[in-house]
């Protein structure tokens, strides 16, 4: 585990908030000059803190399709049959996240389909797969309230 001092975690809720800001603009909000702080950034992609960057997209939005959020809980709770449905997550384009999570249910996923007749298709496709799934509890997403999935949290 890498230790962050507070111009590290400053650099990463700047550019959690905006990746394309130039090196000039990110040293100037962090309070350091652009060497040391292009450097910090460097180490922190190195060190795999930074995973990457990318462009936050509104398919929802943009296409009308639908978010969804479901629960799952795996029959068996082997480590085969875990390895298996994760596989399937993995490979399953409308899966945008995957949580494997600890209580009541297994796996909490977050769903884009096209519309409910897609979605309903594609859990189809994964009983028939037989990938484990003992039972899911599906929620549609009517209104999203707060959505920032890469933020740091200002912890004290």
């Amino acid at each position: 585990m890498i230790k962050l001092d507070r111009y590290d975690i400053a650099i990463l809720r700047v550019l959690a908030r905006d990746g394309r800001i130039t090196k000039s603009k990110l040293a100037e909000e962090v309070n350091l000059s652009i060497s040391p702080t292009w450097e910090r950034v460097r180490k922190l992609e190195e060190s795999g803190v930074i995973k990457g960057y990318r462009a936050e997209l509104d398919w929802v939005g943009t296409l009308n399709a639908s978010r969804i959020v479901v629960e799952v809980t795996l029959a068996r709770h082997t480590e085969r049959d875990m390895r298996r449905f994760e596989e399937a997550m993995q490979a399953a384009p409308e899966v945008v996240q995957c949580y494997a999570t600890g209580g009541g249910v297994d796996y909490v996923l977050h769903v884009v389909s096209r519309d409910i007749y897609h979605y309903q298709r594609f859990i189809d496709s994964l009983l028939i797969g037989e990938i484990g799934i003992e039972r899911y509890f599906t929620y549609i997403v009517t209104k999203v309230v707060k959505s920032m999935p890469d933020s740091v949290p200002e912890w004290e």
